[in-house]
């Protein structure tokens, strides 16, 4: 796990100590090492090429897996962030066609394999990344991403330079990129508490998407993808299997799901396991224990018994016999964390508060690397979306029948009668629809609806608008012929879980030089869940039957039927007492800098006396709050 950065300049050189001052910002990333390296191309142009890497030592933890990486056979040098899990196997393949290596690190089998395969390298590695590899012969920088988007890469493209970073601070702090504001991603991040992919809150800053790579020439970039989530599904329409063929549907299902778990214990460093008591983190548990792992376990325990899900952690460890640790923390612990949290946002997020600290509490007990459950709600239908949201469509279906005129007259009266919150504000948009399509997901997971939106922004363009629900539409387009739990599980996967989960969990662990690995999320697995019928993974005995199944009947019962809980910290007081007053004072001060151009005083001092009023929650003031000292921090 690493931070890397890049920079292409046309026709010159790099400046000086610009990759020193890249690499350093990204020091939380990678504590262990560090390097840089500037190439010259070979074009008749004298374009120079500068890596960068900061290094976080799991794999080869010896100098041979310094980074960046130059292969002697061709010239091609790397810079790679994240792992490998299946690098061993890949690598035994080219030993075959007869490649040669001199380190036991996955950064050198990523540089073999594309040195060998090129582009397609990317079809034969199971794992999370995220790496760029300057190809001499062809004077080509090549950057890629994982399929499911777990680790980050930003670019930046002018007419004399292409940078592209880890994070967004370390692009902005290069010199090279104006700190302007993209408004697009303004309302991206209004819509849902974080910024979706592929707009940022930066002009020209973007984000490369899952499952893509990117291949700069001679000052053109072009993207391709190449793998499809949905591509599977789409191929094909199944009917729900005979009872003999659930059978081998979950057989193929748990083996996979086995692999994965135990191809992310691959590291030269120990592993541990974040253990919340829930089905997801339990389920990861229960399947080392089966292959006789008995691994070291991590709990926060909150010292308030209302916050403490001791009961649920201890029942898993028990069950499992795991080397189990509590980490014993107090609200007063996480309300003075809060400050550094905001601090290490690389791109504001409503919701990573949460991560930060457990982060922050498992990397002070000496653990480097943790497997998380993150992706199980997704993969596995375990959220309340995938009842909800069927509901919500047939209604919205049924309203379309009704003239535009009326739905709005119905929402009004509705408005005006219903008591005013949030789930009521989002239910009258449902029947309105604000003159414009509001697919029912994207509405369950809004935070400020249209219309709150467009109080918030200043200005009033609905260019503006289509630009941020651009990758929405395309989202929903890649959906067109899956059956509904697969299209909100596809939906949950490529717009909240990457977008602030994944994002979250990067960030915010890496702000403590943690790695955190996600089994539930390998691509293998993915593909065969999409391919499974909707219908098969819903209960109405038990939630996430095809992952409970997957344990034989070795988890608790009291961990499968417990209400579902997150790691929860009491933002809802705190912002009332506690953080009221940094709160309200970014609320209700006038807005100077370039957020005043964008944002109205006026409908952020609504949003502060709704919530004080009880006529909206936490998130919506907090959200603002959070937005606005991540731009007075940046811009």
């Amino acid at each position: 796990m690493c931070g890397i950065f890049g920079i292409v300049v046309r026709d010159g050189v790099v400046p000086p100590d610009l990759l020193e001052r890249a690499t350093q910002s990204l020091a939380h990333r990678g504590p262990d090492d560090h390097g840089t390296i500037i190439l010259r191309s070979s074009n008749p142009s004298p374009d120079e090429v500068g890596l960068g890497n900061r290094r976080l030592a799991i794999l080869d933890l010896s100098p041979h897996g310094h980074q960046p990486m130059q292969d002697p056979a061709n010239g091609n040098c790397i810079v790679h962030n994240g792992e490998i899990y299946n690098f061993r196997e890949v690598r035994s393949k080219l030993q075959n066609e007869g490649v040669s290596f001199t380190s036991e690190s996955d950064t050198e089998v990523v540089l073999k394999a594309y040195g060998r395969w090129g582009e397609r390298c990317l079809t034969e590695f199971r794992g999370m990344f995220a790496f760029a590899i300057w190809d001499a012969r062809r004077n080509r920088l090549f950057v890629a991403r994982d399929p499911m988007g777990v680790k980050p890469l930003y670019y930046f493209q002018s007419e004399k330079h292409f940078l592209f970073a880890s994070e967004i601070r370390t692009l902005l702090g290069t010199g090279l990129v104006p700190r302007r504001l993209e408004e697009t991603g303004i309302l991206s991040y209004l819509a849902f508490g974080s910024v979706y992919e592929p707009n940022t809150l930066i002009e020209g800053v973007s984000v490369l998407p899952p499952a893509h790579y990117l291949a700069w020439e001679n000052g053109k970039v072009v993207i391709n993808k190449y793998w499809d989530l949905a591509r599977s599904s789409n191929a094909q329409t199944q009917a729900l299997p005979s009872s003999a063929d659930k059978k081998t549907v979950q057989a193929t299902i748990t083996a996979t799901l086995d692999e994965s778990v135990r191809m992310q214990l691959v590291s030269d460093v120990p592993v541990g396991v974040f253990l919340s008591g829930g089905i997801d983190s339990s389920a990861l548990v229960g399947i080392l224990s089966r292959g006789g792992v008995r691994p070291s376990t991590f709990s926060i325990i909150f010292r308030e018994a209302d916050y403490s899900e001791a009961e649920f952690s201890r029942a898993v460890a028990t069950q499992f016999k795991t080397d189990h640790h509590e980490l014993l923390v107090s609200q007063k612990d996480a309300l003075e964390a809060i400050p550094a949290a905001l601090g290490a946002m690389d791109q504001p997020t409503m919701d990573g508060i949460n991560t930060y600290f457990v982060s922050q509490q498992t990397r002070a007990a000496g653990v480097k690397v943790a497997l998380s459950g993150l992706g199980g709600d997704e993969m596995f239908a375990g959220y309340s979306s995938f009842r909800n949201v069927p509901q919500m469509e047939r209604f919205a279906q049924l309203w379309q029948h009704f003239p535009g005129f009326l739905r709005g007259t119905i929402a009004g009266i509705y408005g005006a009668l219903a008591p005013a919150s949030d789930q009521n504000r989002k239910l009258a948009a449902l029947i309105r629809e604000n003159g414009r399509l509001i697919d029912p997901y994207f509405l369950s997971r809004m935070l400020f609806t249209p219309a709150q939106q467009s109080h918030l922004i200043a200005s009033k363009n609905e260019t503006l608008a289509s630009r941020a629900t651009s990758s929405l539409r395309t989202a929903l387009g890649d959906t067109l012929n899956l059956d509904s739990v697969n299209r909100i599980s596809y939906l949950e996967a490529r717009c909240y879980m990457l977008n602030t989960l994944l994002r979250d969990a990067d960030v915010m662990s890496m702000a403590h030089g943690l790695e955190v690995r996600v089994p539930l999320l390998d691509h293998v697995l993915a593909e065969q869940l999409m391919v499974l019928p909707g219908p098969a993974k819903l209960s109405s005995e038990r939630p996430k039957p095809v992952l409970v199944d997957a344990l034989n009947g070795a988890l608790p019962p009291k961990i499968v039927h417990r209400p579902k809980r997150g790691f929860a910290l009491p933002f809802e007081h705190w912002v009332r007492q506690s953080l009221r007053p940094q709160v309200q004072s970014a609320l209700t001060r006038p807005i100077d800098g370039p957020l005043g151009t964008v944002l109205q005083s006026s409908a952020l001092r609504q949003t502060w006396r709704d919530f004080e009023r009880g006529a909206t929650s936490w998130s919506r003031p907090w959200s603002l709050f959070v937005l606005r000292n991540w731009c007075e921090q940046h811009l």
